[in-house]
């Protein structure tokens, strides 16, 4: 990735449905401790990738209401499509890779034998994907016939079938593994291996990222028969895969921490963050920190005090300036005044804060240009602004003066009463 220097820190591959978003959440208190985590510790010098059976459309979806980070790579339809960056730029290498002895056609022609096979939405059918569903009674019987009947038309198939419904029909050399492979051949030609790699699923089509040699394993605790079966078969003494005790991104965490990669306490289990001491001082833990004390302020999950509002201001230049993203200018003193006036204005809701692409660039000796996407969500209303935060860092001390913070909205983001936007 042309944002990194050299090797990724560390390189976390995930799936989304069940693994880094957990569905029975609605208050995604799990995804929202790993975002704090990722972008506080792991943005700056770190990758993150999702690997997931969705499509481009479904997976636009789920970005549209659930509070998931951007990723630096997107691994998508059962690994059949590989797009980089915030713009999805596709991977027309894997393209070609997966053109070999690949007939789409003759998929469907084979598999419109087979009644039992109940063909998926428009969406889910991709130029190397043939999607249907299919019972979990009839699958063995249905898999073995189809893979015979494929073999005789001479194609090199692979047939994944997960979470005791869906069933795939991908080129021989597809498969999230498979991608996952690709990827890192591209990164050690280029010199820049993953220093560590963490690879986190919980279903059938997650297996083959387990057998990558080169990384760690994580199968959230949450994880399917069908994954579980898989690793007793074939990886159960491999010391590098875990079976987490916790679900989805918190098990993800936990298989931070099991592996010692990194950081793995996320600021969000940080109760009191005037005493938040860490080793890792940076820009991005800053920022993170006061979007927290943020929502904690206006959700009263904080002491009402006065007190606490002059140790803020206390990191704030008194002539520093907020340029509000609707364009207004004061300063920013006198929006931590209004904040304190909105103690509270979002007990009982649904409302959290998460920053997403965390980005600091020193510009200084003591100076730090700090960008980054600031999120508001209450209940399924959504607004976001892109964040320019001019810090400072304090003689002789561990801590940072804010000087000037200047917000855009995104399009189509904006709040639609921009008074209650204090920062």
């Amino acid at each position: 990735m042309e944002r990194l220097n050299g090797p990724a820190r560390l390189m976390i591959v995930s799936d989304l449905d069940f693994t880094m978003v957990d569905h029975e959440d609605p208050e995604n208190l799990s995804l929202l401790r790993f975002n704090a985590l990722w972008e506080a510790y792991y943005r700056q010098d770190s990758l993150l990738v999702f690997s997931t059976g969705r499509s481009p459309t479904i997976y636009k979806q789920l970005r549209n209401e659930k509070p998931l980070l951007t990723p630096d790579i997107t691994i998508m339809s059962v690994g059949t499509e590989i797009a980089y960056g915030e713009s999805m730029v596709p991977d027309y290498g894997w393209v070609q890779c997966l053109n070999l002895n690949w007939d789409r056609d003759i998929v469907i022609q084979e598999t419109a034998k087979f009644p039992q096979l109940i063909p998926q939405s428009d969406t889910e059918q991709r130029p190397h994907k043939v999607s249907f569903f299919l019972e979990k009674p009839k699958s063995l019987e249905v898999i073995k016939a189809l893979a015979e009947r494929l073999d005789k038309r001479w194609l090199d198939v692979k047939i994944i079938y997960s979470n005791g419904t869906a069933l795939d029909v991908l080129p021989k050399g597809a498969g999230k593994g498979q991608a996952l492979a690709y990827l890192l051949r591209k990164f050690k030609a280029d010199g820049r291996m993953p220093l560590n790699s963490l690879v986190c699923g919980d279903s059938g089509n997650d297996a083959e990222l387990f057998t990558i040699p080169e990384v760690y394993g994580v199968m959230v605790s949450n994880a399917q028969e069908e994954l579980l079966q898989w690793h007793a078969e074939n990886a159960k003494n491999n010391p590098n895969i875990i079976h987490a005790s916790e679900r989805c991104a918190s098990g993800i965490i936990q298989a931070i921490s099991k592996f010692t990669l990194g950081p793995n306490v996320s600021p969000r289990d940080i109760r009191d963050l005037r005493k938040c001491r860490v080793n890792n001082f940076s820009p991005g833990h800053e920022v993170v920190k006061f979007y927290l004390f943020y929502e904690r302020w206006r959700r009263a999950e904080l002491e009402k005090s006065d007190q606490l509002m002059q140790n803020l201001k206390s990191s704030f230049y008194p002539l520093g300036t907020f340029v509000h993203p609707s364009g207004t200018e004061q300063l920013m003193i006198n929006c931590i005044d209004m904040m304190q006036r909105s103690y509270g204005d979002k007990q009982g809701k649904q409302y959290c804060v998460w920053l997403d692409r965390v980005s600091a660039a020193q510009i200084g000796s003591d100076a730090w240009l700090v960008k980054f996407d600031k999120w508001e969500s209450t209940g399924e209303k959504r607004q976001s602004c892109l964040t320019t935060v001019l810090l400072t860092t304090k003689q002789a001390e561990d801590a940072f003066t804010w000087m000037h913070i200047h917000q855009t909205w995104l399009n189509g983001l904006e709040a639609k009463d921009q008074t209650t936007w204090y920062f």
